[in-house]
């Protein structure tokens, strides 16, 4: 497979990239972001943990507004951060204005609908196709966690309960915990998936947790001055589920936090060590 370095920069000792490709998987060139610590000179296999960004977001925001390089690289933790939905001229958009549905907004699923279908598989690219090739071109091992916020927390959620064995651990911030009962859920999902509301389950992490066949360390946090929280993002139905179901999860709700990037850098060096320990880079 061919890979195009966009960018390299120098960061804490290692290395920060972009890089190009032409995805089988969803029929279109796409870009990711990769942070190499400093022990990736070392060429031994390091663990990987995936950030799934949220609506409007490219690969870029995360290594660019959330600082989690410099304890990455203390860690020894490579971070790979996709982009949030396919991309070309080839690929189908929403009208003018529709900011959270195509573009920026794949919600880490497989659609079924037209015209979505042909490139809007999200899913099978964030668990298959990218951990692949990053384990074929990079130091990655196949130890793997997976991170998200808002709609990339509902992707990191879904993906990790949908996919046993092939993660370690799983957190996010101010995730979309129940999409089929939230107006961006139930938005994408119809577009994405059809009107037989039965399908849309399959990608609901508040539905997929009492069906989980493994039960990783999960951690999430949540800001109580987020202005989606009571609409949009429905934590309470995961808990509720996650109860019900004895798996164990750790919600913290922080008062004064938003929705915003400042939350994520505020609290990110606690998800990454949530990560490390499972990861095998810290003591438990």
């Amino acid at each position: 497979m061919d890979l195009e370095k966009l960018s390299d920069s120098l960061c804490f000792g290692g290395r920060q990239q972009r890089w190009r490709h032409r995805s089988a998987t969803l029929g279109c060139e796409m870009s990711f972001s990769v942070y190499l610590p400093p022990q990736a000179e070392a060429g031994a296999p390091l663990p990987v943990l995936y950030w799934l960004s949220g609506l409007t977001c490219t690969d870029e925001n995360f290594v660019q507004k959330a600082g989690a390089q410099r304890t990455a690289a203390q860690l020894g933790l490579i971070l790979v951060c996709p982009d949030t939905s396919p991309r070309g001229a080839e690929v189908a958009r929403a009208p003018d204005g529709e900011w959270d549905l195509g573009l920026s907004a794949g919600f880490y699923l497989n659609a079924s609908e037209a015209p979505w279908a042909s490139h809007y598989r999200m899913h099978d690219y964030v668990a298959d196709e990218l951990p692949s090739l990053i384990e074929a071109h990079f130091p990655a091992s196949d130890r793997r966690a997976i991170s998200g916020h808002s709609m990339g927390g509902h992707g990191a959620l879904v993906t990790a309960l949908r996919r046993p064995g092939r993660y370690r651990s799983v957190s996010a911030f101010a995730p979309i915990c129940h999409p089929c009962d939230c107006p961006w859920g139930q938005k994408a999902f119809r577009h994405y998936l059809g009107d037989d509301e039965s399908r849309w389950q399959a990608w609901d992490a508040s539905v997929l947790i009492g069906q989980a066949q493994e039960r990783l360390p999960l951690l999430i946090d949540q800001g109580e001055a987020d202005a989606f929280l009571a609409s949009q993002l429905r934590p309470e139905a995961l808990v509720a589920a996650a109860s019900a179901a004895g798996y164990p999860l750790t919600l913290r709700r922080h008062p004064g936090y938003d929705h915003s990037y400042f939350f994520i850098a505020s609290l990110i060096d606690e998800h990454l060590h949530h990560h490390a320990k499972a990861l095998g880079r810290l003591a438990s």
